[in-house]
């Protein structure tokens, strides 16, 4: 054992028996999993009763688990790297990872000004919906933030201003804090409709949420024709829309409120762009897609004003 460094130790009671989840690296900074389990076994009855555990080792080593560790490696080195680039920063930085990098990112990140978001979720607490993550699961591991309403989930999986509004209140429900992505297509961009799409998207989206809870909320503006185009939004229209938005919002809630809400710009956000974007106005910061992939060059983008 003191050839093996403990990264994370946790137990789970599960019935009868206990889970004992210990994340280990080894002298080659090789990182695996060893899951113990403890049955609880009881003989005899009465006065005469006797209790004891059943212990059973797995070790998931290089064949069994290389593939996950292969893409928890990445996450975990990616955070390693970025840890250190944006510690001194006074900016918010949250990444939002794959469901399967969630646990690991989130002890990673303990101690540090990094936090972590889920990438999507499901409005229901519990029901037979085969494959989905609820609001509920989530908060349980830890999670503080969710992206909602991305504009790949609305393009590839129906996702709709009604399913968003439902997300968006579920979240909140359970304490997460939701990032709201708005968005126009090029054709509604081209016929004049960006501030008629974005504006009803905010606006269903909120359908029903309190002036308090609007406090926990995070909207990102997003052209849908930006995303991974390499195109992005000239600094005054991807502002203007922005203060369409948030007037949007101050119909709703008022003014002061709306002043209080965070609204970023994503669609090409990269280090050479991000200082201009980001002084704007109304431009409260930026969610990243692409190039936030190579953690140098998400760490230029957070340290913009520097």
């Amino acid at each position: 054992m003191n050839d093996k460094e403990i990264v994370f130790s946790k137990s789970i009671k599960a019935g009868k028996r206990i889970y004992y989840l210990d994340v280990k690296k080894n002298r080659k900074d090789e990182m695996f999993l060893a899951i113990t389990e403890s049955k609880k076994v009881v003989t005899g009855e009465g006065e005469d009763a006797q209790v004891s555990f059943e212990k059973h080792k797995i070790f998931l080593y290089r064949e069994d688990f290389e593939k996950f560790m292969n893409g928890l490696n990445e996450a975990i080195n990616f955070i390693e790297e970025l840890t250190p680039l944006v510690s001194d920063t006074k900016n918010e930085v949250i990444l939002c990872v794959p469901y399967t990098d969630l646990f690991y990112s989130l002890l990673n990140v303990q101690g540090t000004n990094i936090k972590i978001g889920a990438q999507n979720m499901h409005w229901e607490e519990k029901g037979a919906y085969t494959g989905e993550v609820s609001a509920q699961m989530l908060k349980s591991i830890g999670v503080e933030y969710v992206i909602i309403g991305h504009s790949e989930r609305r393009q590839y999986f129906a996702e709709t201003d009604e399913t968003v509004n439902k997300k968006v209140k579920s979240a909140l429900a359970v304490g997460l804090k939701p990032i709201i992505c708005v968005g126009e297509t090029l054709e509604q961009r081209e016929s004049g409709q960006t501030e008629a799409i974005v504006t009803s998207q905010i606006e269903k989206a909120l359908e029903g949420v309190s002036a308090e809870d609007l406090e926990k909320i995070i909207v990102a503006y997003e052209p849908i024709w930006a995303i991974g185009t390499g195109k992005t939004a000239t600094k005054e229209d991807a502002n203007n829309t922005i203060m369409e938005i948030r007037k949007k919002i101050a119909e709703i809630y008022g003014q002061n409120e709306a002043n209080g809400v965070i609204i970023q710009y994503g669609g090409s956000v990269k280090s050479s762009n991000a200082k201009e974007l980001f002084e704007m106005s109304d431009i409260d910061g930026g969610l990243v897609g692409g190039a936030s992939l190579k953690s140098e060059e998400f760490a230029k983008i957070v340290n913009y004003d520097r």
